[in-house]
């Protein structure tokens, strides 16, 4: 392993039998087929429901990165009432819940709602008994055709819009993206300020305070 930092390069003379006292990794093949096995053992304790939960769409954070679309920890009690799906319901369905995730737009709301939609129509529910199904239960056409999910359920595809070629002109060599971007973060994050602050103005009679 490297060393971190600017110390002294160890001048280490092994003895007192330091074969015993290192970390080996013999075991790694081992564990990847255990692991596999697991895996096998799991989709065929749980068939014929998928292997994995669905998982809701979501923005990655920093300004870096949020314009991608990943796969997130587990839906909004929000989202799952627009959806028409209550907390136990998608326990029972195989759809993640996150207490703690909280939706800060609209659009979240609506894309991962339509999302838990679509997945509701895919489903096939079994009855508990075959001879005396219920309201809400898939009929037998529908059984023979079940077949067990074991990928990622309704993956995330981030497609990124082609742009045509132009050609570039002044005022595109002289405009500055960086200081745009800059401007409106900037008018975002203080937006609730200066409406604060010339709300206080007009009510005083001095106009705006803004310089």
């Amino acid at each position: 392993m490297a060393r971190r930092g600017n110390n002294a390069l160890p001048g280490n003379h092994f003895r007192k039998h330091w074969q015993r006292r290192i970390r080996t990794w013999f075991n790694q093949p081992a564990r990847k087929v255990r692991r596999a096995e697991t895996r096998v053992q799991k989709a065929k304790a749980v068939a014929p429901r998928p292997v994995s939960l669905l998982r809701p769409a979501v923005h990655c954070t920093s300004i870096r990165y949020n314009s991608k679309v990943r796969l997130g920890r587990g839906f909004t009690k929000e989202e799952l009432k627009a959806a028409g799906i209550s907390v136990v319901e998608a326990k029972q369905f195989g759809i993640a819940v996150d207490h703690r995730r909280v939706n800060r737009s609209v659009e979240s709301i609506e894309r991962n709602a339509q999302r838990l939609k679509e997945y509701k129509s895919r489903l096939i529910v079994f009855p508990k008994k075959l001879s005396k199904p219920k309201k809400g239960d898939s009929t037998e056409a529908e059984l023979k055709l079940a077949q067990q999910v074991k990928g990622t359920i309704l993956p995330v595809k981030n497609t990124q819009p082609r742009i045509r070629a132009q050609a570039i002109t002044e005022e595109l060599k002289k405009f500055q993206v960086y200081r745009h971007l800059r401007n409106i973060r900037g008018e975002e994050r203080n937006r609730g300020k200066r409406e604060k602050a010339a709300k206080l103005a007009a009510e005083d009679g001095l106009g705006s305070t803004r310089r």
